[in-house]
């Protein structure tokens, strides 16, 4: 017979393990949770789009960050839902940011702020405009914020700046010199080219910053097929590139003392550009090619299939444009565009038989500066066997050096974008190891040959 205090005890040990069941339960649950957390699966993710054009130009805008060109989370908000290659959510991302930092701008007294945020709105509008057609009807109003708010953005922040134009034929090019501090008269002049689709006002935040910084005078410009050039007059890239970098370098010596040197840095297409134009200019005494572009057509062409040319050699060329329209790869899709408005030509494969004027073999031998080859190990744009190929044919050069970036170093990409401190110290190394402070600030005025 079960008494009273037999059924508590039992309710009790029930209630227990009931309690002990609900406890292991939960404890459980918790663990799970904190093990998926912390699985193997959950992991950083280092790439913000699989397409590698989307992300190489979101990395390109935070690579800003570091000169108060961007700020990271306003960058992640401005691709966040983008679809790559959807050029008008890309745009209308970056355009937002742009109007919401120039806003901020605008109700900022603090000079270094208000400065920070102008420069971050020009790098937000130069980034909203990259996809966009050559002959979109919004291009214009994004350059003339992009340039407004740089130029505003350097007033701001008490940068010492002098746009200068240099007559070329019946155009124009155009330039901007930073004379820097009063050490930068016993160190060469740094002079800065961009390449296939880079600004002349970007080039102070990818290196100009930091040249400032360290004591150097910088001189950045624009030519054929660049900046505003291309999109105000039209005039498109030449591969002779000695002509337009002679003018303008040709109109500073005019109005300004020769300096201790002068060292050229081309980025990009601007690794083809500047040994080109030192190739045939004496008064370069130094050359970086950031990164390497030895061959212009074997890195237009190495994506390119073998029966596509078959196709245009024996005449296919409707075939051609018919396949080349159902390309939709955003990469491809840009690079054709692009190419077609940079460089003047019709049609995909006109752009690619233009670069087989953007080649170094033949005319590295002439080179007698210093040079610096930059490259790194994953660029999707050029084959890093091309530094080899360019430092081989190097054979007058005063001396060569030639730094690889590795993956893992963070310097793997094209113009080892997301790792600028790195590049850079290489950069500063090799130009106070080749060109150390002088003593004398300014040496006689030497004619081009």
């Amino acid at each position: 017979m079960t008494t009273k205090t037999d059924s508590l005890a039992f309710g009790r040990t029930r209630v227990r393990k009931h309690l002990l069941l609900t406890t292991c339960v939960a404890g459980a649950l918790l663990l799970a949770f904190w093990l998926a957390r912390s699985s193997p699966a959950d992991r950083g993710r280092p790439r913000f789009f699989a397409d590698q054009a989307y992300q190489f130009e979101t990395v390109r805008a935070q690579s800003d960050v570091a000169p108060a060109g961007g700020d990271s989370a306003e960058i992640a908000a401005s691709v966040d839902g983008v679809r790559a290659g959807d050029a008008e959510a890309w745009r209308a991302g970056w355009q937002a940011a742009g109007d919401r930092a120039a806003a901020q701008a605008g109700r900022t007294h603090d000079p270094l702020g208000k400065g920070n945020f102008l420069l971050r709105a020009h790098t937000y509008y130069r980034a909203a405009e990259f996809f966009l057609a050559p002959n979109d009807p919004r291009r214009p109003a994004l350059w003339s914020r992009n340039i407004a708010a740089f130029d505003a953005g350097l007033d701001a922040l008490g940068v010492a700046h002098q746009r200068l134009s240099i007559p070329f034929g019946e155009h124009h090019l155009n330039a901007i010199y930073y004379p820097g501090s009063a050490e930068a008269a016993g160190r060469p002049l740094l002079m800065v080219v961009g390449g296939y689709d880079s600004t002349m006002e970007e080039l102070y935040l990818s290196v100009g910053a930091g040249a400032l910084a360290r004591g150097y005078a910088v001189l950045t410009y624009e030519g054929p097929g660049q900046g505003s050039v291309l999109r105000e007059q039209g005039l498109t890239m030449q591969p002779d590139w000695e002509k337009p970098n002679g003018a303008v370098l040709d109109a500073f010596l005019a109005s300004h003392p020769m300096p201790h040197g002068i060292v050229l840095l081309g980025e990009s297409l601007g690794g083809y550009l500047a040994p080109r134009a030192a190739a045939f200019d004496s008064r370069i005494d130094g050359v970086v090619a950031y990164d390497v572009f030895f061959d212009g057509f074997a890195v237009a062409s190495r994506n390119v299939p073998p029966f596509a040319f078959w196709l245009r050699d024996h005449g296919y060329n409707r075939v051609l444009r018919f396949l080349s329209g159902l390309n939709t790869d955003p990469g491809a899709v840009w690079a054709i565009q692009n190419g077609e408005w940079v460089l003047g030509a019709r049609d995909p494969f006109a752009v690619l038989d233009a670069f087989k004027a953007y080649r170094l073999a033949a005319v590295a031998s002439r080179i007698r500066a210093d040079v610096l080859i930059l490259a790194g190990a994953d660029d999707h744009f050029v084959p890093p066997d091309q530094a080899g190929a360019f430092r081989a044919s190097l054979t007058h050069a005063r001396s060569v050096t030639s730094v690889t970036f590795s993956r893992e170093s963070g310097g793997g990409e094209h113009c080892q974008l997301g790792a600028p401190t790195l590049w850079q110290a290489a950069l500063f190394d090799w130009l106070a190891a080749k060109f150390p402070v002088a003593a004398s600030a300014t040496r006689a005025v030497a004619p081009a040959p």
